[in-house]
């Protein structure tokens, strides 16, 4: 089963990317710092995914 869940938080990842690249823009104007591309989200969210698996796989393993 963890193999497919894999595969299902593919697309996942690709739309908050996307949705975080759209979201920065407003953001950014207001804050004075630039805009920032589709790949610069890609590296931002994949980022947050790895510091936030860990505590996900450990509140998972508590429940159990």
């Amino acid at each position: 089963m963890g193999y497919f869940s894999i595969l299902g938080a593919i697309p996942g990842f690709f739309l908050s990317s996307l949705f975080f690249m759209l979201l920065w823009g407003p953001i950014s104007g207001k804050l004075g710092l630039p805009d920032i591309g589709y790949v610069d989200s890609m590296l931002i969210t994949i980022t947050l995914w790895i510091a936030v698996a860990p505590l996900a796989a450990v509140r998972k393993a508590k429940k159990k």
